[in-house]
C-alpha cells in the first residue's frame, strides 16, 4: 500500500474556465486558510483505499491513522510505502504488527502513487467556494463515496511504480525469511 497526507482548504483551488472569445475569465476566490488534513492509503493494484480527515499533520495523528488502518486491514497485512516526513519516521511511532513501513526515496513525490490519487480528487472542486469548513467536508465526503476501485486504480497503477513496490515487497519478503531462519 501506499499512504500520504493532503490538505484540503478554504482557499479556493482555480483551474481554467470557458468564455467566449475576447472576454476575460473571472472566478470569485476565497483566501481564507482554515484547512484540515486527509490521510490516505491505497493499494494500486487493487484499488482498495483508506481515507481518513485529521486536524493536522503530525506524528500523534499519524499513529492514530496506522492504528485505525491497522484495525480497518483487521488479519491481512499491509507493507505500506512511506515518504521520510518526520511525522512518518519518528522514534515514537509504534507500528502495528500488521503494518510495515517501507521508505520510499526523500524528496521523491513522484514515486508515491497516492499523490496522482490527491491530484484527481482535488480536480473536482476547482472553482468552487465553501460556506465553511463544513460545506468542504461534506463536498469532500460526497467525493470519497463516488469513488471507485476503478478510479484509484486508473490514477495509481503505473507500471513503474507497480514493479517497484513488487520488487520492494519481494525484497522485504527475502529479508524477512534470512532473518527468521
Amino acid at each position: 500500500m501506499c499512504q500520504d497526507e493532503t490538505r484540503v482548504g478554504m482557499k479556493t483551488l482555480t483551474g481554467k474556465v470557458i468564455t467566449a472569445p475576447g472576454i476575460k475569465p473571472t472566478v470569485e476566490v476565497k483566501w481564507n486558510r482554515e484547512n484540515f488534513w486527509v490521510y490516505g492509503a491505497i493499494e494500486p493494484l487493487t484499488g482498495d483505499h483508506f481515507l481518513h480527515e485529521y486536524p493536522q499533520l503530525n506524528g500523534d495523528y499519524f499513529q492514530e491513522f496506522l492504528n485505525w488502518l491497522s484495525h480497518e486491514l483487521g488479519s491481512d497485512y499491509a507493507i505500506l510505502q512511506i515518504d521520510q516526513a518526520p511525522a512518518h519516521i519518528s522514534s515514537a511511532i509504534r507500528w502495528p504488527k500488521n503494518v510495515i513501513p517501507l521508505l520510499q526515496p526523500p524528496h521523491s513525490p513522484e514515486f508515491n502513487p497516492i499523490e496522482r490519487l490527491w491530484q484527481f480528487l482535488k480536480r473536482s472542486p476547482k472553482n468552487e467556494l465553501f460556506s465553511d469548513l463544513q460545506a468542504l467536508r461534506d463536498r469532500l465526503q460526497e467525493m470519497f463515496d463516488q469513488l471507485t476501485l476503478q478510479q484509484v486504480m486508473s490514477v495509481s497503477s503505473y507500471n513503474f511504480i507497480l514493479e517497484a513496490l513488487f520488487y520492494a515487497a519481494s525484497h522485504y519478503s527475502r529479508e524477512q525469511g534470512r532473518l527468521n531462519a
